[in-house]
């Protein structure tokens, strides 16, 4: 069998650290101790000055910071903070403890640091073999002048993308890390570990899978529920708000403007203006309740149940959750249904189908496709939809006083209890990362789902 030669990238360069390494000379393999060396001895004086600066910087750091972060990192600290009597002025003294939260704080930022600094190790080793390559070939050498200059031309992409990496590092990757590691600890009002914690492995993932205790039994509960949610939440929006644009946008039907501007009204007001006043109007002695008994339907002693029986709750959540939603979703669909090329339309009619056929085979696969973002989006957001059920239900009725989560509770709910009420930390940060899991293995369901029905052409 013939085998054909690689070709070479667009942006495969020679200027490797392994090629530093193995082919660079002394001043460039010295780089690798004494950073930005190869550069002033090609001439590239200020960009290696500032290379070494940034290696002095970090050696400092880590002489008179760094190394005693990491080194309590696997204890999380040992020192317990003391209350002390002082007898001359009758007051307590409270003795300096380790902060179990700052150190692991700490020492997560000392290892991102770190990260960080073997990025700019490789850079400064690749600079300096790309220096002495190009004096060796009588090739220019940039001066630093002409280094800032390229910023804007060819190294554009690291000017911009460079400060958006460091907040990120910062903002989003050090806060995921740091709630990672939480769920490994015991840091919970349990055993009064708020100040001082340690690690416990997997113990933590033992407790919510552990279905014969109550956190287990809980966890499961509101897993499923959160699954349930998640699925009519966004597909009964889906579905109505489709079946509502296809109305709308037929032929026949007369004043769209009209229609899409009723519909689309409840979309001024803000979403927890409209949740909070349905929950008012559903409550016990709500306005709904009061209707119902001033029309005879219900006793005069009587409501119905839609914050205190399980099952209403739930459906009355899905409900409401469809009129605050269809409007939305009616705004979306219709853009795609204008779309659709009428031809294929005028085709099927000519070959014999009939509008349910039209529907499953050239309506539904196309805007499946087209709104496959859109549904994976609407999926997530209702997975983590904190506004809907806290707001509406808050999570109840709770009918077991010993578990920390109602009927109505998400896992994002259930988290913000746990977290802010309960101040079991260790258990949110693993709730934290198993809707992560959740998120991530539903958003390639409904994306592989929705890519079928593209390529069969319907169901």
């Amino acid at each position: 069998m013939k085998r054909f030669a690689k070709l070479p990238s667009e942006f495969e360069t020679p200027y490797t650290c392994m090629n530093a390494i193995k082919k660079g000379g002394l001043e460039t393999k010295l780089s690798m101790v004494l950073m930005g060396f190869g550069n002033m001895v090609h001439g590239q004086r200020i960009k290696g000055l500032l290379y070494l600066a940034v290696e002095v910087f970090y050696i400092v750091f880590m002489v008179m910071v760094g190394v005693g972060c990491l080194a309590l990192l696997p204890s999380l600290g040992t020192v317990e903070q003391q209350e002390i009597w002082d007898e001359v002025n009758q007051v307590y003294i409270y003795t300096k403890g380790d902060q179990s939260v700052l150190i692991l704080l700490y020492g997560l930022a000392t290892i991102l640091i770190t990260v960080l600094m073997v990025l700019i190790w490789r850079g400064s080793l690749k600079s300096a073999y790309k220096a002495e390559c190009r004096q060796r070939e009588g090739l220019h050498i940039n001066n630093f002048l002409e280094d800032l200059k390229s910023l804007l031309n060819e190294n554009l992409h690291r000017l911009l993308m460079t400060p958006s990496m460091v907040f990120i590092c910062a903002l989003t990757i050090l806060p995921l890390v740091f709630m990672i590691c939480m769920a490994f600890t015991n840091y919970s009002k349990i055993g009064e570990h708020l100040l001082l914690f340690d690690w416990v492995g997997l113990d933590n993932f033992k407790a919510l899978f552990d279905s014969n205790s109550i956190l287990g039994s809980t966890f499961w509960s509101v897993l499923i529920w959160t699954v349930v949610w998640a699925f009519f939440a966004t597909f009964t929006n889906y579905f109505f708000g489709m079946i509502l644009a296809i109305m709308i946008n037929r032929k026949e039907t007369k004043g769209k403007a009209f229609w899409r501007f009723c519909f689309v009204l409840s979309c001024a007001v803000p979403m927890f203006v409209s949740l909070l006043i349905m929950r008012t109007m559903l409550q016990p002695d709500g306005a709904v309740n009061v209707l119902l008994r001033n029309l005879g339907i219900i006793a005069q002693d009587a409501s119905l149940p839609f914050f205190t029986n399980p099952t209403w709750a739930r459906v009355t959540v899905i409900i409401v959750n469809i009129w605050v939603g269809v409007p939305y979703t009616l705004l979306q669909l219709t853009g795609v249904l204008q779309n659709i090329p009428e031809e294929i339309y005028e085709a099927a009619r000519v070959d014999g189908a009939n509008p349910v056929q039209i529907f499953f085979k050239i309506t539904l696969p196309y805007m499946f496709y087209v709104t496959t973002p859109y549904l994976i989006t609407t999926f997530t957001a209702n997975v983590n939809n904190f506004n809907v059920i806290y707001l509406l239900s808050g999570g109840d009725p709770v009918t077991n006083l010993s578990s920390t989560a109602g009927s109505t509770d998400l896992l994002v709910t259930w988290l913000y209890k746990l977290t802010v009420d309960k101040q079991y930390y260790n258990i949110g940060a693993v709730i934290g990362i198993l809707t992560f899991i959740i998120l991530a293995v539903g958003s390639l369901l409904v994306y592989h789902r929705s890519k079928s029905y593209k390529e069969e052409g319907g169901f």
